[in-house]
């Protein structure tokens, strides 16, 4: 089969001929994919930066947010068949430890990360397990929902969490109206009745957060800090979902923060850099986000399902990954790159 492969850090990834993964387990599942998100951790793990936490071994195969048809099982699984159409949960999971039984997936034990710690779903076929398989309707085309298996969770995971602060009355920033964020735009529309006010730099990506539920947006052209502090009265926001993290966002995020409010670190790549005076003064909160739970991307999907969260989306061919990845990296995707094999 075709599979796009890292070979080393700081060079493009290939597309080579592999051989085509075997059941081993009873739980194992082979899914044939119709579509594999191309996300800015892809460019991270490129760049080496996951190599000291995953330890994987070169060259592996790409790719952590996957959808397609069931093509194989191994002989104790019940909850899919061939032919079924599923996106899967980016993560490989026991069932059995504590993290698992509290529904707190992200957080296995012994869990594997196709793309990240084993090979991925950059390929025509993808090694998977039952636990990882949430059941589509049967019209669902895989290319349309991939990268909801990780952007899309990794976003409704923040707003999740973000809920309870979300009351009427307050005020949510997001910042990166992206591949992530615009997801994360839309269910903070859905399920919260906060006052939405969106950062990005691109002209572009604030005209679609508008499209999507923002009720405000705020060009990063150095006045942003300013502008959000204009919006809010001074006050700054209850909550800010800080889809970028890097290149000063960070910093931004925080100072857009109000007394008592938590910031939600979702993008990566930065430093946060804040006295710990300022952090008890003003009982300013930072939370962590990584991906989501089996169960966040269950209800993700019956959203998407009922329209509404959609993703805005652009397709490449397998054999151009490279293409995609340059793509994104240049800030020339809108929505999320998609490769369908």
């Amino acid at each position: 089969m075709k599979a796009v492969r890292l070979h080393e850090f700081h060079a493009r990834p290939a597309v080579d001929d592999v051989p085509e993964p075997k059941i081993t387990g009873p739980l194992d599942v082979i899914v044939k994919i119709g579509g594999a998100g191309v996300c800015r951790t892809d460019l991270h793990i490129i760049e080496g930066q996951w190599d000291e936490r995953m330890h994987t071994p070169l060259p592996y195969i790409l790719g952590h947010e996957n959808a397609g048809w069931v093509h194989e099982v191994g002989s104790g699984v019940t909850n899919v068949r061939p032919g079924d159409t599923v996106i899967l949960h980016p993560l490989v999971t026991c069932g059995l430890c504590h993290a698992c039984r509290a529904g707190d997936d992200m957080h296995c034990t012994s869990g594997a990360f196709p793309g990240l710690s084993r090979d991925g779903g950059m390929a025509e076929f993808l090694l998977t397990s039952a636990r990882a398989c949430v059941k589509l309707n049967p019209e669902t085309r895989p290319q349309d929902v991939a990268a909801l298996a990780d952007a899309g969770i990794t976003a409704y995971h923040a707003v999740r969490k973000a809920i309870p602060l979300l009351h009427p009355g307050t005020t949510c920033v997001v910042i990166g109206a992206g591949g992530l964020g615009h997801i994360g735009i839309q269910c903070l529309a859905t399920l919260t009745a906060a006052t939405i006010i969106v950062v990005d730099a691109n002209p572009d990506a604030l005209k679609l957060a508008e499209q999507l539920g923002a009720h405000h947006t705020v060009v990063a052209d150095g006045g942003q800090r300013d502008a959000v502090a204009d919006l809010t009265g001074g006050r700054g926001a209850h909550a800010v979902l800080d889809f970028v993290a890097e290149q000063g966002a960070e910093m931004d995020g925080w100072a857009m923060t109000g007394e008592a409010g938590s910031y939600f670190v979702i993008g990566y790549g930065g430093t946060l850099h804040v006295p710990t005076l300022d952090i008890i003064s003003t009982e300013r909160n930072v939370i962590g986000n990584i991906v989501g739970t089996y169960n966040d991307l269950a209800e993700l999907m019956a959203l998407a399902q009922g329209g509404k969260v959609t993703l805005h989306t652009r397709t490449y061919p397998l054999d151009a990954a490279a293409d995609a990845l340059a793509d994104l990296d240049a800030g020339r995707v809108r929505g999320r790159a998609i490769l369908v094999p």
